[in-house]
C-alpha cells in the first residue's frame, strides 16, 4: 500500500509517498480501504517537528479516514465487507489501508461522500467536547471561536445553533460572508486589536472562548471572559506561522505563554481548560456518547461537514501549503 510519509522535519516539500506492507487484521478490528483522509493542523506541526505526540520519524500521521471495509477480523459482527465507514485512527490514517478497532469505526451517513466522512470526526468531536463536556455551554450563552472559518470553527457554528448559543468568530475579512451564512458574528482575526473590537461588541465579556492559537491570544481571551467565563485552549497554531520552523521564534513564544494560577482563577471567577482530543481517542466512556450524539445530528441532517478541497495523496505538500496560507474555508483532505 501507499502512505504519505514525513521522512524528516521541514517544509511541505519533505513529504513523500512510500510503499509499505499491507497492515494485518487482528481480532476485533476491520481493515479499511481508505478513500479520503483528514488533514489537521497537528499534522503540519508534526511535519515541522513542533508536535510532541507525533510518532518517531519517518512516520505517517492522520487521525481520521473514510472508506470501505475490506476485511473483518475474527469475532467481528458489527461490519461486513463492502460497508462504507468512517474511522478514527491514532496516526497512520494517511494511507491506502488502515486497520482500526471496531469501537473506532462507525457507518458513513448515507447521504455523505467519503470526503465529508473524513471531514467529520476530529472537528466535530473537538467542537462538541469543548462546548458540551468541558465548557458545559448553556442556551443563550456567547462563544468566541478563533479560526472560525476552519473545520472546528464551522463545527462550533453548527453545534452552537443547535445548542442555542450566540457565536462570534475570528477570521480574515475575506471569509466573513461565509460565517454570516452560518449565523456567526464575524470579527477580523488579522487585526492586531481584535480583542478591542470584541470588547466593544460585548462589554460584559463572553462566556466561552475557544482558542487554538496560543500565546498572547490566550491572554487576551482570558481578559475577555465574562464572570464565570471559560477559556478552552485546544492548540497552539501560533507556533507555526509559516511552512518552515523558526526555533528561536518558537521558543520566544513558548516563554511568553500565559500562566494561570489557582489563586488568580478564584479571584476572577474564571476557568481555564485544555483539550487534546488525541489523548482521548481510547477513552470510550468519554468519546462514545459524543460520537453517538453527533451521528444522530448527522442522520437528521442537522450537521454537514464542509469540505473546502480534496487533494490527491501525491499532492500532500500542496495541501499542507494551502493550509499554511490560511486559504481554506472548512476541511482540507487527502484522497486515495
Amino acid at each position: 500500500m501507499k502512505q504519505v510519509v514525513i521522512p524528516r522535519h521541514g517544509p511541505p516539500e519533505v513529504l513523500e509517498i512510500r510503499e509499505a506492507p499491507d497492515p494485518a487484521v487482528v481480532p476485533g478490528s476491520v481493515r479499511i480501504r481508505v478513500r479520503a483522509a483528514g488533514i489537521n493542523f497537528s499534522d503540519l506541526l508534526a511535519r515541522q517537528g513542533l508536535y510532541p505526540d507525533a510518532p518517531k520519524l519517518p512516520c505517517t500521521v492522520g487521525y481520521e479516514v473514510a472508506g470501505v471495509v475490506e476485511t473483518v477480523g475474527a469475532g467481528g459482527t458489527t461490519f461486513r465487507t463492502g460497508d462504507r465507514v468512517v474511522a478514527t485512527t491514532k496516526f497512520g490514517g494517511q494511507s491506502e489501508l488502515v486497520v482500526a478497532p471496531v469501537a473506532s469505526v462507525f457507518p458513513l451517513p448515507a447521504t455523505w461522500t467519503f470526503e465529508q466522512g473524513a471531514a467529520f470526526p476530529v472537528v466535530y468531536l473537538t467542537a462538541h467536547h469543548m462546548l458540551v463536556r468541558v465548557a458545559a455551554a448553556r442556551r443563550g450563552e456567547t462563544v468566541l471561536v478563533h479560526a472560525a472559518a476552519g473545520g472546528v470553527g464551522l463545527a462550533v457554528a453548527e453545534l452552537g445553533r443547535l445548542l442555542g448559543l450566540r457565536v462570534l468568530g475570528l477570521c480574515s475579512s475575506t471569509k466573513h460572508a461565509v460565517l454570516r451564512e452560518y449565523g456567526v458574528e464575524p470579527f477580523d482575526g488579522r487585526d492586531p486589536r481584535w480583542f478591542d473590537a470584541v470588547r466593544r461588541a460585548m462589554p460584559r465579556g463572553v462566556d466561552i472562548v475557544l482558542d487554538a492559537v496560543g500565546g498572547d491570544s490566550w491572554r487576551h481571551g482570558y481578559r475577555l471572559l465574562a464572570p464565570a467565563g471559560r477559556l478552552v485552549c485546544y492548540g497552539a497554531s501560533g507556533l507555526a506561522e509559516g511552512p518552515t520552523r523558526n526555533i528561536l521564534k518558537v521558543l520566544w513564544r513558548v516563554v511568553r505563554f500565559p500562566r494561570f494560577g489557582p489563586i488568580g482563577l478564584m479571584k476572577d471567577n474564571r476557568s481555564v481548560a485544555g483539550v487534546n482530543l488525541g489523548h482521548l481517542w481510547n477513552e470510550e466512556t468519554v468519546m462514545a456518547p459524543q460520537v453517538q450524539a453527533l451521528l444522530a445530528y448527522a442522520r437528521e441532517g442537522k450537521v454537514t461537514p464542509r469540505v473546502d478541497r480534496a487533494f490527491p495523496a501525491a499532492d500532500a505538500a500542496a495541501a499542507h501549503r494551502y493550509i499554511h496560507e490560511r486559504r481554506n474555508i472548512g476541511k482540507v483532505l487527502l484522497t486515495f
